[in-house]
């Protein structure tokens, strides 16, 4: 009877415990958020933006709105049982060894690795069978890993590195010169370089592009024009001359110098989708520019040459994609001739050791096969499993290939290739604390609203009962022809112990079927990107994968519209909403840094009324409604996002803290000292994503751990 009792007032003190903890979460005080007057006008129509004194990101009333909100958004999350175990499971299976595939540069072989905790990889290297050195650690930069390491581009006999830094996550870059063997700077930092590659003109000097500094805010100020410069070394950053784009308005330009050092490429595009191309002929100084494609219908960039014969890239009258060749005396499209022709899946090509390694998308899964330079298929490579490869490709006298092998199952394996003999060995296995054989990963097609099959693929412990009962996250993106292929990611490891099903859905918008899929999820046609998101979330809900109350749903930049959206038409669809620095103001994005850019996918609202009515139609910020439930949402940003502007966010926030209903929390976790992802600390990846999952499995119901 005593240990009866005892076992009672234990039980009833845990259910205290956790019924105290409840009161205290969902005591929420949320910050109060200032309206303003401002009112735009659009075709006749006049559209309120009270939070837009929330774009300014160098006043101190937004500073403290962000101080005042992330104060908000920590006392809740710190409140969660579980958030510390959370964290401290995912650094355990984060810290393992992480290698990369080496490559070779001059003497040297080199190589990216991790020891397991630091915040950013650092390169080592190694001559023969010497013992590696360290040759280049981001880690040093700054104390918190706030500095990391961009573009890193070798001069071609490999005694001069050049390489850009981002600080706080910036897309704003610093470059520095080193000489490689020495591991010396060698001149002044170039400053001030955005969106850029770095490719080197034999060993005298590299090409990079960038626009000219805003006068207002770096973060959010609207930058259009961006011009390609050449840097000679020896020279100071301002005698650097304009090669493209000084006279030519381009939003994106870009320039590199094959491989045989004879042709510098140039790429110019006004929007994320369709370039002009253009190629020089380094062999003498004054040889003119010369025009490949004169327009920006579609997409094309140069692969290869072979002496003048150029190999180039294009869905030219092929949405898959082909590779076609021509002589560069006159390379224009009229003269062109399909080298390796387009097929019914979608071609990613790549070169190495004399090949061309056709990477085919079938249903999202990798197929490759491997010609030479005469077209000729020498065989179908076969891969160790279903799933995505990488990297497959280097230098013209490259003897050792190497390829990452992946799936959501498969931790990156790497393979060193004979392209000789078709031979593929495993070079590295991860050496994560994970068994892939307790997990399945299963592909599914289910049908949208207008009747399109699209694949989803769905992840989780074998074993699990179809009851509907399973926490689950539905991710997707859907946008900008960027494909969403099989890749295993260490944090989906601790989701999934906790019984959670992942699902990805490969909808309308991206491009795992080639130019039609993605223009069928563009500007009056993005509805469609929202609806295959909601049918997938119905399929989880139909077969007992999950249902409403345990389904989350998540997304990315234009994935965050994406769940934005679809958190506003349907609110009854999912318990939790996680929008990761969303493009949220669908009337005003155009506005901020490149943001124009992305007209391609999405018009703007000033294009003509019927544009402008569709996206207020859609746009989240203007879609939030008074006196509706939505789900638990925890909206992330960062404070230096200089690509999608926290703005977006912040506005996001203020809007579903006014208008929801219901208990269910509207956070919103604002990252200092980061941006749009690239670059960002493990540190406070771990942090973030601890955050993420306990918010999600709390308000799921999960009140303890398994």
């Amino acid at each position: 009877m005593k240990i009866l009792i005892s076992t009672l007032i234990i039980s009833l003190l845990l259910i205290s415990c956790t019924s105290n903890i409840k009161n205290k979460i969902m005591k929420i005080n949320y910050p109060t958020t200032q309206k303003g007057e401002i009112k735009t006008a659009y075709f006749g129509d006049s559209i309120a933006d009270p939070y837009r004194w929330l774009e300014n990101d160098m006043s101190k009333e937004t500073a403290d709105w962000v101080v005042e909100q992330n104060k908000v958004t920590f006392g809740y999350l710190n409140n969660i049982p579980y958030r510390t175990q959370l964290k401290e499971r995912l650094e355990k299976v984060w810290n393992y060894e992480k290698v990369s595939a080496p490559f070779k540069e001059g003497d040297y072989t080199y190589f990216y690795k991790n020891d397991g905790l630091q915040n950013q990889y650092v390169i080592y290297r190694f001559k023969d069978k010497e013992e590696p050195e360290v040759f280049l650690d981001p880690n040093t930069f700054s104390e918190d890993g706030t500095i990391s390491l961009g573009s890193v581009s070798f001069s071609k006999d490999g005694s001069k590195l050049a390489y850009s830094i981002s600080e706080g996550g910036s897309d704003w870059r610093k470059v520095l010169v080193m000489n490689a063997i020495t591991k010396e700077i060698m001149e002044d930092t170039l400053v001030d370089i955005k969106f850029s590659g770095l490719s080197w003109k034999g060993n005298e000097g590299f090409y990079y592009s960038s626009y000219e500094k805003p006068k207002g805010s770096e973060l959010s100020a609207k930058t259009d024009q961006h011009r390609l410069f050449y840097h000679q070394l020896g020279t100071t950053q301002k005698e650097d001359p304009i090669l493209f784009g000084d006279k030519q308005k381009r939003r994106y330009v870009g320039g590199s110098v094959t491989e045989d050092n004879r042709y510098l490429v140039i790429t110019a595009s006004t929007s994320t989708s369709g370039n002009e191309l253009y190629i020089k002929d380094l062999s003498k100084p004054n040889n003119p520019l010369v025009t490949i494609m004169d327009n920006f219908e579609n997409d094309s960039y140069i692969i290869d040459n072979k002496g003048s014969k150029l190999f180039i890239v294009t869905n030219l009258n092929a949405p898959n994609k082909k590779i076609i060749s021509v002589d560069a005396s006159n390379p224009k499209p009229v003269n062109w001739k399909d080298f390796i022709p387009e097929t019914e899946n979608v071609l990613s090509p790549s070169t190495g050791n004399g090949y061309f390694f056709a990477e085919y998308m079938v249903d999202a899964v990798s197929k490759v096969k491997q010609y030479d330079y005469s077209g000729k298929l020498i065989r179908g490579i076969e891969l160790p499993g279903v799933g995505s490869i990488g990297g497959l490709g280097g230098k013209l006298e490259q003897k050792d290939l190497y390829y990452t092998f992946t799936n959501y199952v498969t931790p990156g394996t790497i393979y060193k290739y004979d392209a000789k003999t078709g031979d593929s060995k495993v070079y590295r296995k991860s050496k994560i604390d994970f068994n892939s054989d307790n997990y399945e990963s299963k592909q599914v097609f289910y049908t949208s609203k207008d009747g399109t099959k699209v694949p989803m693929i769905i992840t989780h412990k074998k074993g699990i009962k179809l009851d509907g009962n399973n926490p689950t996250i539905l991710y997707g993106y859907g946008g900008f022809n960027i494909s969403l292929t099989p890749s295993f990611r260490i944090t989906n490891t601790v989701w999934m112990e906790q019984g959670g099903v992942y699902a990805v859905a490969n909808i309308r918008g991206g491009g795992e079927y080639g130019k039609k899929w993605h223009k069928a999820g563009t500007k009056m046609k993005k509805q469609n990107v929202f609806d295959d998101f909601i049918a997938a979330a119905e399929y989880l809900i139909d077969n007992k994968y999950s249902s409403s109350a345990k389904l989350a749903i998540q997304g990315g930049s234009n994935g965050g519209l994406l769940v934005g959206a679809v958190m506003t038409q349907r609110p009854d669809l999912v318990k939790v909403a996680l929008p990761a620095v969303g493009v949220l103001d669908m009337l005003r994005y155009h506005t901020f840094t490149a943001g124009a850019g992305w007209a391609y996918d999405y018009g703007t609202s000033e294009d003509n009324k019927e544009m402008f009515d569709y996206l207020l139609g859609y746009s989240p910020v203007h879609n939030v409604k008074k006196g509706t439930h939505y789900p638990a949402t925890l909206i992330t940003t960062g404070d230096h996002d200089d690509r999608v502007v926290p703005a977006h966010s912040f506005k996001f926030a203020a809007e579903l803290q006014d208008k929801q209903t219901g208990s269910n929390p509207t956070l919103i976790r604002i990252e200092t000292d980061a941006g749009h992802g690239a670059g960002t600390p493990v540190s406070k990846t771990i942090e973030q994503y601890a955050d993420i999952f306990s918010f999600t499995l709390w308000n799921m119901g999960v009140e303890e751990l398994k």
